[in-house]
């Protein structure tokens, strides 16, 4: 017998924010770690100040986990970046992160150096490669190990426990009016599928996952008592094309997994299959359009940044994306625990 639909209307008595910053900005100390005991990073940035572009030839970095270092050190107030775009040691760097100062406190993060995290970060950082899920030693990258049941389960689960809350408040915000069919790209559990529907109840919703997270999100969205208002179709959003009958996309903590060329080619198959005069829902943690902050989504994006493809995006930079992909009347609107939604619409 089918239980009845989970509530996914109502959001907790209290507010979770500060454990879902303790998860989500566990690797910031890693990647600070890093920078000052294998580059030494600020004694050099005071020397010479540099744009990303000169950081990244003369410390041989990646650009995309180089941009991630500095956003973070940014938004603590490590780095300020000028007009030019050339980055700057600030007065507590200079005191506190410069080699040459008394105040120096490089040999305190030194006993740090061989943590896991930090010697995975001073990797990503060189080659651009993402680290194995969690520094586990046998465990594939992120994107390979979803293709397995047991990592794929596990993971999925991960997600379904914090789309409850980020769900909920993230449905109650979007602009659903006059819509009738939502897409759910990479919906995962169908989690926030089934809290838009809930929240909405004039749509329906089909999750497009790959296998066999597609399995898995018909499990749990019955288990939900979702069957017969969200459905699941199987398809790998990069090689199979999206569904079309759909006024109504989602991308739910989805883009942050990829780099800039990915979330292009993501933006620019939703354009060409939502229809005529379509939404599209960017729901994610986004930085400021300066990218020094909020410190929490600078940290955050530390975490993705080593094990995955991705890193948290900017609202500038998601405006550029989506305006490159033919879409217009970008907004942005915070919703939960550091997360936002972007939206833009194709135009009719």
């Amino acid at each position: 017998m089918e239980k009845s639909p989970m509530d996914l209307t109502a959001l907790p008595h209290t507010d979770p924010l500060e454990i879902y910053r303790y998860r989500d900005g566990l690797y910031a100390v890693d990647l600070l770690a890093a920078a000052i005991t294998e580059f030494d990073f600020f004694t050099r940035l005071a020397a010479q100040p540099a744009t990303l572009e000169n950081i990244c030839r003369d410390l041989g970095l990646a650009a995309r986990p180089a941009d991630v270092m500095l956003t973070l050190f940014a938004a603590n107030g490590f780095v300020r970046r000028d007009a030019a775009g050339v980055c700057h040691a600030t007065s507590v760097a200079r005191e506190h992160l410069v080699s040459s100062s008394p105040f120096f406190l490089g040999p305190y993060y030194a006993s740090l150096k061989e943590r896991p995290v930090v010697c995975d970060f001073v990797k990503v950082l060189r080659t651009g490669r993402p680290a194995n899920w969690g520094s586990y030693a046998h465990e594939k990258p992120w994107s390979e190990a979803m293709l397995t049941d047991e990592f794929a389960t596990t993971f999925t689960a991960a997600m379904d426990c914090r789309g409850a809350y980020l769900g909920a408040a993230m449905a109650k915000k979007i602009p659903a009016k006059g819509r009738r069919r939502l897409l759910d790209i990479a919906g995962g559990s169908g989690i926030y599928a089934c809290a838009v529907v809930a929240n909405h109840p004039h749509l329906a919703a089909t999750v497009f996952e790959r296998p066999p997270v597609d399995r898995i999100a018909r499990t749990l969205i019955a288990k939900r008592g979702f069957t017969g208002r969200v459905d699941v179709a199987a398809g790998d959003m990069f090689t199979t094309p999206l569904p079309r009958g759909f006024d109504l996309h989602l991308f739910s903590n989805v883009l942050h997994d990829w780099d800039t060329d990915k979330v292009a080619l993501l933006l620019a198959a939703s354009f060409a299959a939502l229809d005529p005069g379509g939404q599209l829902i960017v729901h994610d943690a986004h930085l400021n359009a300066e990218k020094d902050g909020p410190l929490p989504v600078a940290k955050y994006s530390a975490l993705l940044m080593s094990v995955t493809e991705g890193k948290c995006y900017s609202t500038a930079e998601m405006a550029a994306l989506l305006g490159a992909a033919g879409f217009v009347e970008f907004a942005h609107e915070p919703t939960a625990a550091d997360r936002s939604i972007v939206t833009a619409r194709k135009p009719a």
